[in-house]
Formats: structure tokens, sequence, C-alpha cells
């Protein structure tokens, strides 16, 4: 799944293209993929021109003349300007100028549209980029579970997954089955300096490409080629040499060094 390095590079490769375009249409393939129903979610779009395009965890916010078209890009979802369409294109928004696809084969990704954010949106949790020491410290604090679930709830942090989970944890040298509330605040520290280091890293990197990942334009990240634990399962820790282990924490595949993080 995209998580917030990818989409970051999604809305940042949307931005030059879509700001400033006029909604003149949208078709709907697939129902699954919207909330809402077709035709009334179509005219609800046309003639709106795209104000601005943000972020928020692992959601792609466009803001309208009137409203929002809030996209959640789920497994495999896509978002790609001036592409032809597939035989997995369940979206085509046409602008005054070019088109925008929704392109998704397992169909786990969403498109809404309303006057407002979604509500299950605006309540998530604080940006993991922004969020300060403290307040980070304090929401574990309050956690009981291992600490790679509680990266993983969106309540705690908006857009952190599976991916930079283990990579910050390792990086701050904590076992992914620690329990949170347990955690030192200098260990707190250390893995949110780490949490913010290892997502910045990686949107310079444009994101990781380990499945079908691509930004707007149709081109893949990097970050993959400096992962330090994650689907490393057996390789040789890059600190220390010993075997990269996987385990389940959340119904989640994880990733760590057992002599690294303690």
């Amino acid at each position: 799944m995209p998580e917030l390095p990818e989409v970051e590079t999604v809305v940042r490769t949307l931005r030059p293209t879509l700001v400033g375009r006029r909604i003149e249409n949208a078709e709907f393939g697939q129902l699954r993929v919207l909330r809402g129903l077709p035709a009334d979610t179509a005219e609800a779009l046309r003639g709106q021109k795209v104000l601005a395009i943000e972020r928020h965890g692992k959601f792609i916010a466009i803001q309208l003349d009137r409203g929002y078209l809030v996209v959640h890009l789920g497994m495999t979802g896509k978002l790609l300007v001036g592409a032809e369409p597939t035989k997995w294109t369940h979206a085509v928004f046409t602008l005054d100028k070019g088109t925008l696809l929704f392109d998704d084969p397992r169909q786990f990704g969403r498109i809404e549209y309303g006057a407002e954010l979604p509500a299950r949106v605006a309540a998530l949790g604080p940006e993991p980029l922004t969020v300060t020491p403290d307040e980070f410290a304090r929401r574990l604090r309050l956690r009981k579970s291992p600490i790679k679930a509680v990266l993983l709830n969106q309540a705690v942090v908006r857009g952190v997954g599976n991916i930079y989970a283990d990579e910050a944890l390792f990086r701050a040298g904590i076992r992914p089955t620690r329990v949170a509330s347990s955690l030192t605040r200098e260990r707190a520290n250390r893995l949110h300096a780490a949490m913010q280091e290892v997502l910045a890293e990686a949107i310079e990197s444009r994101g990781s490409s380990v499945s079908n990942y691509v930004d707007a334009d149709g081109r893949k990240g990097s970050f993959q080629n400096a992962h330090r634990v994650y689907q490393r399962t057996g390789e040789p820790c890059v600190t220390c040499g010993s075997p990269i282990k996987r385990i389940v924490v959340a119904q989640r595949s994880t990733h760590f060094c057992p002599k690294c993080q303690k």
C-alpha cells in the first residue's frame, strides 16, 4: 500500500498539472471504488475548479470550488496524468486541459466527494513530519500495544505504514514488540527523530516502489534501494551483520534486527 512518502510524491507530481484546471466531466466505471452515486458525483464535480491538492495522511485531498474530492489509493491505486486508459481504469476525469485517470487492479482504493473532508479523514492523528516530540511521546504513553502496532494506528500519527514503521524502529534501535507505553522519554525522542528522518529521506527519493507504485507521471520511486530491514529477511544487518528476522505484529509482516533492536 502506498504510504506517506508515496502519497506525498503523487501529490507533488499532481499539483503542477491539476491546480487551476477545471473539471469538465467525470466518468466512473467501477462502483466499488466510488463512495456515492456516479451520476450525482459527476454532476457535482462538473465545472468545478481545482484550487489546491494536499496530502492528509495517506489520503489525497483535492480542494475544489465547492468541496473536496478525496482519494485513497488502497493497495494498488494510481492517479495518472495524461495516461491511456487500461482495463483497470475505474475513473476518468476530463479537465479543460488534459485528463486524470484512477487505475486500481485490486479495487481497494476509494474516491469520495463532499462539501467537507470526510469525518474519518479529519479525525486522523497528527502529521508525523510535524508532530512535536512532546506530543508524540504523550501519545505513546497512552498505548499498551506493541510499538509497531501503535505506529500503524492512524489515530496516533497519520500516514506511517508497514515499510516506514519497520525502518524507523530499526534506526531508533527499538524492537517492534516493545510496549509503546514502556518506552523511556529518551527512546521515544529517538523514535520521533528516526520517523521524521526516514520519511523525509523517502520523500526525497520519491517513495519506495516495492510493488506497482508509481507517481502521477508514471515514474517509480527509489527508496527501496535504501531499505535497511524491510523485506530483507535473512540478509545481514547493515550495522552488525546479524540476519534480519521476520515476525508478524498486528497482522502485519515485520522486519527487524534481533541484535540491534532491543
